[in-house]
């Protein structure tokens, strides 16, 4: 186990809850914040789980008081330096950042490349400017904390091809065509999919990966207010 102990977890940016759900079977208690009031109202009530709308910054948690904070698929939409800042002040000495976000997804080499047109070419000018940093992995964000390797990493779904194409519809960038184009853009990508999933297959269920980017770090010296590491 990573963090110092499994007291306290703060889920940030959490959506629906679907991460803080799955940290309230490891932790005593998790704090799951969002800033729209509407994701938090999709949420699924947990004993151990109090939602909380609010910014990245503020958590409202007790300085010096989590063992482990998490964020899923939302680090670029943050305000890094005030983000950063307030995690040094929350967790505990040696408590655990871990982000992460995901790939495109991955299910044979004909519907890849059926998926990668459609992102790049259907949608690709919808996208925000932000999903650069979610192409590179995070890798191209600052990290302020003692980093820790843990690997690599995929998560898989059974899907068959309504819900595929229903995920593909939660992208920012469909949403963003559809409103700019004022027609859907998906009837574009069942066409184009027509040909490696075919109508007689539609109903049977394929595996989906989605490789997983993950960066945990540590933190390690400094004031639990925030402030930078004493100097040597």
């Amino acid at each position: 186990m990573l963090s110092p102990g499994r007291d306290a977890a703060w889920d940030c940016a959490t959506g629906n809850g679907q991460a803080a759900r799955l940290l309230a079977k490891h932790f005593g208690h998790v704090l799951a914040t969002d800033a729209s009031r509407e994701q938090l109202a999709r949420a699924v009530p947990d004993a151990r789980v109090v939602y909380r709308e609010a910014l990245a910054d503020d958590s409202g948690a007790a300085a010096a008081s989590l063992d482990l904070i998490t964020v899923a698929q939302a680090l670029h939409w943050f305000d890094l330096d005030r983000f950063y800042r307030e995690a040094r002040r929350v967790l505990k000495s040696n408590g655990i950042l871990a982000v992460w976000c995901y790939g495109a997804a991955r299910v044979s080499p004909a519907i890849d490349r059926v998926l990668d047109w459609f992102y790049n070419e259907r949608v690709g000018r919808h996208w925000p400017e932000e999903r650069r940093h979610v192409e590179a992995g995070y890798r191209d964000l600052p990290f302020p904390f003692e980093e820790i390797d843990i690997g690599a990493w995929s998560m898989t779904a059974a899907l068959d091809r309504r819900a595929l194409i229903g995920y593909v519809g939660t992208w920012s960038a469909v949403g963003r065509a559809r409103a700019a184009e004022r027609k859907d853009p998906l009837a574009d990508l069942t066409a184009a999919l027509a040909s490696p999933w075919p109508d007689a297959a539609q109903e049977e269920t394929r595996t989906v990966t989605w490789p997983l980017s993950i960066r945990v770090g540590r933190r390690t010296g400094g004031d639990p207010a925030g402030g930078p590491p004493p100097a040597d």
